[in-house]
């Protein structure tokens, strides 16, 4: 009995120091792994010291995000960088969110030459970001505008009756979380609302107007929310020449004095996609070192990192679509 004793004593003694030792290395490798992802994930692969053009894509959603704003901050520390080009091709996003964008490119072109080509659409915090720039160059057929803000939100309180459904709430005023989907909208909740738009609206027509250098009857006549294609837009003061990245490049050599030898490099945030399949990878690495729990955590920890965060009101364009 004594001998089976130790050798079920052994047993588990050795099952303990393997767990140990399997939960080192899959933290170690985690570590490696981490660290490659955050390293690699906002940077684009160059030769040292070699001088180029940087491009920035600033394209769907404007978020804020932070990896965005650190790759702007990674380009503007980048020695090798001489100038920048912005590749928008962005609806717009959040007010937030593109002043937290514009700002950091401010920062970027108070230090180097910087263009931005419209590829395809920069519209309200899309044009915020393309407004940072030194130049705008766009393609006759893009679109740029759409200056104004948005505030949206579903109205559900016929639908709640219908099903005999009543959401009941205590505030400590009025005008606390107002307006609500679940109650109709009172006048003063709607004026309140209509304040801060008008803010925001206020804060948009300044920046263009200092940007772009519009006098008050330029800046009424493309202020209204509605998009321009590149060709009015230049007729309207909103880009200042039609063309594409090579147009953008010869303006950086003429008027900036950057070589036009340089060559142009894209620089690319970590994506959410790249965030999630580095979370998704570690997940599956210690699932497949025994240790669900760890995998969980991983897993969830992904989906956490990749999820939205909006605020309330929308630099965004948004066309109606005909019913």
């Amino acid at each position: 009995m004594s001998i089976q004793a130790d050798l079920i004593a052994d047993r588990r003694t050795m099952r303990r120091r393997l767990t140990l030792w399997r939960g080192l290395a899959v933290v170690g490798a985690l570590v490696g792994v981490l660290g490659l992802g955050y390293a690699f994930g906002g940077r684009q692969a160059l030769p040292a010291g070699r001088d180029q053009i940087a491009r920035i894509k600033i394209d769907g959603f404007i978020s804020g995000d932070e990896r965005t704003l650190q790759l702007v901050k990674t380009v503007r520390e980048a020695k090798s960088v001489k100038a920048v080009l912005l590749d928008i091709d962005s609806p717009g996003g959040t007010v937030s969110g593109s002043e937290a964008l514009y700002l950091a490119l401010r920062q970027l072109a108070d230090e180097k030459p910087t263009a931005a080509v419209v590829s395809g659409l920069a519209a309200s915090g899309g044009y915020i970001a393309a407004a940072a720039a030194d130049r705008i160059v766009a393609q006759q057929t893009s679109l740029v505008g759409s200056i104004g803000v948005l505030f949206q939100l579903p109205n559900v309180t016929r639908l709640l009756d219908n099903v005999g459904v009543n959401v009941e709430s205590i505030k400590s005023s009025p005008l606390k979380a107002a307006p609500s989907g679940f109650e109709p909208t009172s006048p003063e909740a709607r004026a309140a609302l209509e304040q801060v738009v008008r803010d925001h609206y206020d804060w948009f027509k300044g920046l263009v107007r200092e940007r772009r250098k519009l006098s008050e009857p330029e800046l009424a006549a493309v202020s209204d929310g509605r998009v321009h294609t590149g060709r009015q837009g230049l007729e309207r003061k909103l880009v200042d020449s039609l063309g594409g990245e090579k147009q953008a490049v010869d303006w950086l050599e003429t008027e900036r004095g950057v070589a036009k030898s340089l060559p142009v490099r894209e620089w690319k945030r970590r994506s959410e996609s790249d965030a999630l399949g580095l979370w998704s990878a570690s997940s599956r690495l210690a699932a497949a070192a025994g240790l669900p729990g760890l995998a969980g955590a991983l897993s969830r920890a992904g989906a956490i990192e990749t999820g939205m965060r909006l605020d309330g009101a929308l630099a965004l364009w948004q066309p109606a679509l005909e019913k």
